[in-house]
């Protein structure tokens, strides 16, 4: 069976049966006049919004304003600078971050959503948790969580841990039949029978 066309397709609910690239739910988001830009769950979730009410725009929730005016962008940042609501983590931000720990820093998931949540801590604050926060690899069991919409990045975690031997290069192997097939809600798991895929 194979993914059809969007144009055949009628509801969300079969949209969200298989696997699309976010390049294609840019296009598609184009085709139904619907806007092309977010992240690639919004995306789906507007396609599928828009197939199921006759093509109409997702209503989106009202975003709380932020209180602070603080410029992110150009304002010199320093230790003692205060974590704002409206915190941004562009090239200014980074810059010092780098300035602070070195070119081995990154701003992971984990880190941002810890700065995101702390509005009156400094930067100060923000340096000694990136530190307590990579510490944690110190672990031989510690795994970090991916995020949801990454799921190359947990099909990969997954196939390797159960298959030892394999390499990544399998991985992309099995991946690149998995996606192709229908699923029950839009997600590509790693399965033990994907290693049967292929085979028929």
């Amino acid at each position: 069976m194979e993914r059809p066309e969007i144009e055949t397709i009628k509801s969300g609910r079969e949209f969200n049966q298989w696997y699309w690239l976010k390049e294609e739910m840019v296009s598609i988001c184009k085709l139904l006049n619907l806007p092309s830009h977010g992240r690639k769950f919004d995306l789906r979730d507007r396609i599928m919004y828009a197939l199921d009410n006759e093509g109409k725009i997702k209503p989106q929730p009202k975003k709380n304003p932020t209180v602070s005016k603080f410029n992110w962008v150009n304002s010199e940042l320093t230790p003692e600078t205060i974590i704002t609501d409206n915190v941004s983590f562009g090239p200014n931000f980074r810059r010092f971050m780098k300035s602070q720990i070195g070119s081995k820093f990154t701003c992971h998931s984990d880190f941002m959503d810890w700065v995101k949540t702390r509005a009156g801590k400094n930067l100060g604050d923000a340096v000694k948790k990136w530190y307590a926060l990579e510490k944690r690899k110190e672990d031989e069991n510690f795994k970090r969580t991916i995020a949801a919409n990454n799921m190359l990045a947990q099909y990969t975690r997954d196939f390797l841990a159960d298959n030892e031997g394999k390499t990544v290069k399998d991985v992309q192997k099995y991946w690149q039949l998995k996606k192709q097939l229908p699923t029950k809600n839009g997600f590509v798991r790693y399965e033990k029978s994907d290693l049967q895929l292929g085979k028929h």
